[in-house]
């Protein structure tokens, strides 16, 4: 589960519902002091949120550009339907369609593990209303058989248990360093996030196919691929490999693991932002 640092948003955002054709949807949406030379979108990855995101808020506002992080359909302050089907990869992909359409500006797309996935998707069925895509410690396809034992293990439990005992029962597995760390408000992402959600975008995550040659066929967006040094959820080599396939930029972020939106805020949204600077070569 991502912890991050705070849930609490900077000066530079506020907590509001985006308004679209396919639904309300809670964003942090942060401004910079003048006009913005850009609007970057975030989409948090399973088990996620929007303030998974709150510690780069500040940096990219500071570089000059707008971000609005979103909670997906079903994920912590955006409600979702109760059934599976809802939570396809092709409806998810609509409402990130949506989401940007509602902004009225073409964006920066940028997803995180799950949410990586889900943004491709949609730049697979409509490139124009982005800007450049990123794809943060998120690969290729399925994830590692390790990860894919445990999203197993997990939504067995969903099966069966409530929200509340499934919580109970990941606290008590928890290192003791990090079982009071935002604890309540985890707890509280975690009870208001959809069951049937987790279940559905668990199994994407271990059924998800390779579709980097589909998306390199779409020579005119520029694409980052950004990571930790280390990665238990998609092994470096696929990462790697992945941003050579698709011709993008990469970065490694030294001193971050699987989730260098918290491990390293300032180092990630540093490069992210020279990227949406538009210096799309290197690494």
């Amino acid at each position: 589960m991502s912890r991050p640092p705070t849930f609490a948003p900077p000066p530079c955002a506020r907590v509001h519902g985006l308004s679209t054709r396919r639904g309300r949807f809670a964003v942090l949406d942060a401004r910079p002091a003048g006009e913005p030379q850009g609007t970057v979108l975030l989409l948090p990855g399973f088990t996620g949120s929007k303030e998974d995101f709150v510690a780069l808020l500040e940096p990219i506002t500071e570089a000059g550009y707008r971000a609005v992080a979103v909670d997906g359909r079903g994920q912590y302050e955006t409600e979702g339907p109760d059934t599976e089907e809802a939570y396809a990869q092709g409806e998810l992909a609509a409402d990130v369609l949506a989401q940007a359409e509602a902004l009225d500006t073409r964006v920066h797309l940028l997803g995180h593990s799950l949410g990586g996935q889900i943004a491709r998707a949609a730049v697979l069925v409509d490139r124009a209303p982005f800007l450049t895509l990123t794809l943060l410690s998120s690969g290729p396809g399925a994830i590692s058989e390790t990860q894919r034992q445990r999203v197993r293990v997990l939504s067995d439990a969903l099966a069966t248990l409530s929200m509340e005992q499934v919580w109970s029962a990941m606290r008590a597995l928890d290192p003791p360093e990090e079982t009071t760390v935002d604890g309540a408000d985890l707890r509280r992402r975690w009870l208001l996030t959809n069951p049937a959600q987790l279940i559905a975008t668990g199994r994407q995550l271990t059924v998800e196919p390779d579709r980097v040659d589909e998306l390199a066929a779409v020579v005119s967006l520029p694409k980052h691929v950004v990571s930790g040094e280390e990665d238990d959820t998609w092994p470096l080599s696929q990462l790697d490999s992945m941003a050579q396939r698709l011709g993008a930029r990469r970065t490694v972020v030294t001193g971050a693991q699987h989730s260098p939106n918290t491990d390293r805020p300032r180092e990630t949204a540093a490069a992210l932002t020279d990227f949406w600077d538009g210096r799309y070569g290197g690494h």
